[in-house]
């Protein structure tokens, strides 16, 4: 069983706080940057910031869903989201970079044994930057 991770970058024209707020804000901003992957997006304690708790469900694939239950915590330049259900952990680093900001995001779970495992740690993390970069570029226009 291997650490299994995909990340995703982009650009954004927002200074740092704000896009720092805007990623930890699971109230307003989250639910409109999400791609059709989520579903049944709720949150169940908070909506802004550290202490947050969401739910949803990621449809990796037609046929592989997970069901996500996530307290947050942020720090300066960072929102951490922790999965209660498995040991996937994403976190969210926010740097400046010019005007703007450079967002990265990046996920990291523990990865099935044999055969299995070996098929996710090549296939699981293609599919998830492209989830990312989708949701990355939401959060680039919604900043814009």
């Amino acid at each position: 069983m291997g650490q299994v991770s995909a990340s995703s970058s982009v650009v954004v024209t927002a200074d740092p706080t704000r896009t720092l707020d805007a990623i930890a804000d699971y109230e307003s901003v989250r639910p409109r940057i999400l791609s059709s992957h989520y579903r049944d997006y709720k949150v169940v304690e908070g909506g802004k910031g550290a202490g947050t708790v969401v739910d949803w469900t990621l449809d990796a694939t037609e046929k592989r869903s997970r069901n996500v239950h996530a307290t947050i915590s942020v720090s300066d330049s960072m929102v951490t989201e922790r999965d209660s259900n498995s040991t996937m952990v994403t976190t969210w680093t926010v740097t400046p970079q010019g005007e703007g900001s450079l967002v990265t995001t990046r996920t990291s779970w523990k990865g099935a044994g044999g055969i299995g495992g070996i098929f996710e740690g090549i296939f699981a993390p293609l599919g998830l930057k492209k989830i990312q970069a989708e949701v990355l570029e939401n959060l680039k226009e919604a900043l814009a």
